[in-house]
């Protein structure tokens, strides 16, 4: 019976499980640091983050791992970490996701109910596309992205590993942000960003000075 081990028993891991319960996952557990917390939701918290490699032992030959941290640094060491040592890192997609059938989807990302992915579309690995969030056509988005709740990605848009837009935010069409941002929720892009930082407003720019 096919199992799945998340790593972080928080909000996100919780909305994770939800996915990956639509995806027919039967025995759901969690990893976290914190030893006070003993479930997430419904599912068992079975230990602490360094034990994944526990389930990888010939009882839990038919298991996967998924990191639901928030974090992209975290998300992306925990993610290395794991594959590296074997584990087999899921994707999950939610049965109410709309994707075209030539997007191309890394390992480790979730993409949650309600989005749109629009064909052409790459999403690299450990990225959070999340509720009712949109990625239209022909966009590149890096490793650990997260595309936050109800943020929309206009066309041939470029984004760097481990940026976050924010909730609600809008990416205007043929822009790249480079790496290492925070676009702050309702921001709206509309021209290149080449410099690692945090980008508010209409139009976006960055915090404590202008572009």
């Amino acid at each position: 019976m096919k199992s799945l081990v998340i790593v972080g028993a928080g909000g996100h891991g919780k909305v994770a499980a939800d996915c990956a319960a639509q995806n027919r996952y039967k025995n759901i557990y969690f990893l976290d640091d914190d030893r006070e917390v003993k479930s997430c939701g419904k599912y068992p918290v079975a230990g602490t983050v360094a034990e994944f490699r526990k389930f990888m032992d010939v009882d839990y030959s038919d298991t996967d791992f998924f990191v639901a941290i928030g974090n992209a640094a975290i998300r992306q060491k925990i993610h290395r970490e794991i594959e590296t040592a074997g584990g087999v890192m899921v994707t999950l997609i939610h049965p109410d996701a709309v994707i075209s059938d030539d997007v191309r989807i890394g390992s480790g990302t979730v993409i949650m109910a309600g989005t749109v992915i629009n064909t052409g579309a790459i999403i690299g690995a450990g990225c959070i596309v999340n509720t009712a969030s949109s990625v239209d056509h022909d966009c590149h988005i890096g490793d650990f992205v997260h595309i936050a709740v109800g943020a929309h990605i206009a066309g041939t848009v470029g984004i760097g590993d481990r940026t976050w837009v924010g909730a609600g935010a809008i990416v205007s069409n043929n822009v790249h942000i480079c790496g290492d941002c925070m676009i702050g929720a309702g921001a709206v892009v509309v021209s290149d960003i080449r410099i690692s930082g945090t980008y508010v407003g209409i139009p976006a720019k960055i915090m404590g000075g202008l572009l």
